[in-house]
């Protein structure tokens, strides 16, 4: 953008990126539960898988905490957690998302060991129902997706629970950048995002997350970073740990670093 205004309208500008507020952050595991029971309540997708319930284990679909000695952890072969946010208009078109859940069914069926997913579309918006109707007529075994309104606070707490982000926005300028990657990066969470030209500004493909162009590249790379999860040593947790060593700056102390001396020096 800035060199755009100095090309096409002889402007000289400073870039001020937008950066996440500190409220963006990773979620505790314990919080991760709570938010998780709370969102049961209301959405299938989030209670245990099982039926079977020991009176003394409260369980989620991702969490399990002993209420006899408070021992809380992930539930052994959990489902991966992936996370999208929209405002359900043509500027996403998340039929791309929903064939490469398709296929990523697919390679299960065909025997690759990859995890079970529960796929959360956030967000209001004119195309929410379309894309609901076309959901209710997939008929998923290995992933559900569920697309809840969710209280402000809660936001930042499911994508610092998340496993891997989606972002499906592209520009039609091809100069802004999506602010829900900025704020998925502010909780140490990797994204696959749709390619658009100015978008390695932000996402660093193979650094902090993947870059696709079309379903079939977003499938191979869901398959790709899930063959080895939840291990530590897979390429999602390097990606994490990338961010987590990258000591973003946040909203107010880019504020103060880019901005303010300008303002002071006038």
């Amino acid at each position: 953008m800035k060199e755009d205004l100095q090309m096409n309208y002889n402007i000289k500008a400073i870039t001020l990126y937008d950066k996440p507020a500190a409220f963006f952050k990773e979620t505790p595991l314990e919080l991760q539960h709570k938010l998780f029971m709370k969102l049961a309540k209301d959405y299938d997708s989030f209670k245990a898988r099982t039926e079977f319930a020991h009176p003394d284990v409260e369980k989620s679909a991702f969490t399990e905490l002993d209420v006899r000695n408070g021992s809380l952890a992930h539930v052994k072969e959990r489902p991966a957690l992936l996370i999208s946010s929209t405002s359900w208009t043509e500027d996403e078109d998340f039929s791309i998302l929903l064939k490469a859940l398709e296929d990523y069914e697919q390679y299960i069926s065909d025997g690759v060991r990859i995890p079970s997913i529960i796929c959360v579309i956030t967000g209001k918006g004119p195309l929410k129902e379309h894309y609901n109707r076309l959901i209710d007529a997939m008929h998923f075994k290995h992933i559900q997706i569920c697309t809840p309104w969710l209280e402000a606070e809660d936001y930042p707490l499911l994508l610092g629970s998340a496993d891997l982000g989606v972002c499906l926005h592209k520009s039609s300028s091809s100069l802004d950048l999506p602010m829900k990657v900025v704020d998925m990066f502010g909780c140490c969470l990797p994204v696959c995002a749709i390619y658009f030209e100015c978008l390695h500004e932000l996402v660093k493909h193979d650094e902090n997350g993947l870059i696709f162009r079309d379903s079939t590249e977003l499938a191979e790379q869901l398959k790709m970073l899930f063959s080895e999860f939840p291990s530590i040593d897979g390429k999602l947790q390097l990606f994490r740990r990338n961010l987590q060593e990258s000591k973003q700056l946040r909203w107010d102390e880019s504020w103060d670093q880019t901005v303010l001396p300008l303002l002071s020096s006038n």
